[in-house]
């Protein structure tokens, strides 16, 4: 096995491993999403065996830079981790990533690290993570904050509450971010249905740090809204959005 970080220079050779036909737009996006904050510190590694095939990734970043409704002072915050097949889950490879992230870390002098799962969709499970000693510190909607730590002085990570920034969205509404490439697609598909169904749908892109930690959900870079209310906290296909259009339309 081998860990390939993912640069600015060796992107297209490379990929994002989720997403790996990098003309696509949502590619591109990422891409220069990626370039921007890889400057702050965000890293993108790809576990590989030794025939040079893609097992899977990780995405993190020092949390003052996280695009996630997180506050943790001084912690690696782990955006995105994956392995791909099920053949090749339960063998250590998850762990292998998140050594990777734990030992740059401990290099910049950081206290620890934390991350976001979850038992829904678009994250990890925290079980992968427990099994690396990580802790919950905290719990909200269908989240989970989990932290590990070789500092024992320091403040704990907490979320920030995303449930107050609901109220002020009006009618329909679309929060994404680049930090995922299918969230793109999925707000063109969304925009299109809306369109379809006379709906008047604002769609806002989040492009800085401080407008994705105050977020209007746990997932943070991407959630649908109406009339502040929040109907999903992930990208989600055009289907799922036409029976919730349905659903609400019936209220």
């Amino acid at each position: 096995m081998k860990i390939v970080e993912v640069t600015p220079e060796n992107v297209e050779q490379e990929t994002f491993f989720c997403i790996k036909d990098m003309k696509k737009p949502e590619a591109r996006s990422k891409q220069k999403w990626f370039e921007k904050r890889y400057k702050e510190g965000l890293r993108i590694k790809i576990l590989k065996n030794n025939t040079d095939k893609m097992i899977g990734f990780i995405e993190y970043v020092p949390a003052k830079y996280a695009w996630r409704p997180i506050d943790a002072d001084n912690f690696m915050f782990i955006h995105c981790t994956y392995i791909y097949s099920k053949r090749e889950r339960n063998k250590g490879y998850g762990s292998i990533l998140i050594e990777a992230a734990e030992k740059e870390a401990k290099a910049k002098k950081m206290d620890g690290l934390c991350v976001i799962t979850s038992k829904g969709g678009w994250l990890a499970n925290k079980t992968l993570f427990e099994k690396n000693d990580f802790k919950q510190i905290e719990s909200k909607d269908r989240f989970e904050l989990l932290s590990k730590t070789w500092n024992n002085n320091v403040k704990s990570p907490k979320f920030f509450d995303w449930t107050k920034k609901q109220k002020k969205y009006k009618g329909w509404h679309i929060v994404y971010a680049d930090q995922c490439p299918w969230n793109e697609k999925s707000a063109i598909a969304l925009l299109n249905v809306a369109m379809d169904h006379d709906i008047d749908l604002m769609v806002s892109k989040i492009n800085t740090v401080k407008e994705a930690k105050m977020a209007p959900s746990g997932f943070g870079v991407f959630t649908l809204l109406h009339d502040g209310r929040l109907l999903d906290d992930h990208y989600l296909s055009a289907t799922r959005f036409k029976n919730i259009i349905k659903s609400e339309l019936s209220l």
